[in-house]
């Protein structure tokens, strides 16, 4: 684990705060390179880049708050929630895409291996400092994180709702599922399948489709296994009910939805 890269006095940069650069950075590379593929402009790229970045921080932060029940959270450090990132970089480049008359669908499309590739990246931020770790663990795969964010104590995985046995003191630190890399895997995996699916014909809309459904998936299967306090129903989690709607809406998107625009059956790209 190195939380912080660089510290001098009161200025640090965290690894979180480095592998979130470079993902924006990786992400609007690979943006950049779809959008041309889809005959968009450079310029769309680096303006979806900018609102995603900008919604995509105001989402994962109301996520968060209204997660912990407490707007306080919207002015620290902490809570880049995921699924509010993604909802909230999703509400703002939508207007932006709406705003300058860009085909929508074609830009999604076009949007979804960047995603996919940023999410990667985004994860190994995570691991490096310790948080968004799983359950408590004996197998080869656990991972400890005296440091984490929280540390990986008995006591904080009680808190986490997860099964930790009485007779352990509260100061022990236990081994984990570093369900950081199982999802960082996963998503390179995913950005593989999708830069693959983007290259044949296709329909508008079914690329995204297929990143929401893989994306659902992933994310419902990792929660069975992560250290969460927000389980709802039974043994679910906020996450996996998101989950579910948008395999849902992927579903759609992939299999049921056919536009009407010219060409939408065309090859995108080469």
């Amino acid at each position: 684990m190195y939380p912080t890269l660089i510290k001098i006095g009161s200025f640090e940069i965290t690894t979180f705060g480095l592998m979130m650069f470079l993902a924006f950075v990786v992400a609007g590379w690979v943006l950049s390179r779809q959008f041309r593929r889809y005959g968009l402009s450079d310029d769309a790229a680096s303006s979806v880049v900018m609102a995603a970045a900008i919604g995509g921080i105001v989402g994962a932060k109301i996520y968060y708050a209204i997660l912990m029940r407490d707007w306080h959270l919207l002015f620290t450090r902490a809570g880049l929630v995921w699924y509010g990132g993604l909802i909230g970089g999703v509400v703002a480049c939508t207007l932006y895409l709406r705003a300058q008359r860009i085909d929508y669908l074609k830009a999604i499309d076009a949007a979804a291996p960047a995603l996919a590739i940023g999410y990667c990246l985004g994860r190994i931020g995570c691991f490096l400092v310790g948080d968004d770790y799983g359950r408590p663990t004996n197998s080869w795969v656990g991972i400890a994180f005296p440091k984490g964010s929280p540390p990986t104590t008995a006591e904080e995985l009680r808190h986490f709702g997860a099964k930790v046995d009485p007779s352990i003191a509260d100061y022990t630190v236990l081994r984990v599922h570093p369900t950081q890399l199982y999802e960082s895997a996963a998503a390179l995996v995913m950005f593989f399948i999708l830069m693959r699916a983007a290259r044949k014909p296709h329909p508008k809309g079914r690329v995204f489709g297929l990143f929401l459904i893989l994306m659902g998936i992933e994310r419902f299967l990792v929660e069975i296994v992560r250290a969460k306090d927000d389980r709802f129903l039974g043994p679910f989690t906020v996450a996996q009910l998101i989950s579910v709607l948008l395999v849902a809406v992927g579903v759609w998107m992939t299999f049921i939805l056919r536009p009407k625009a010219e060409g939408s059956s065309a090859r995108q790209g080469g």
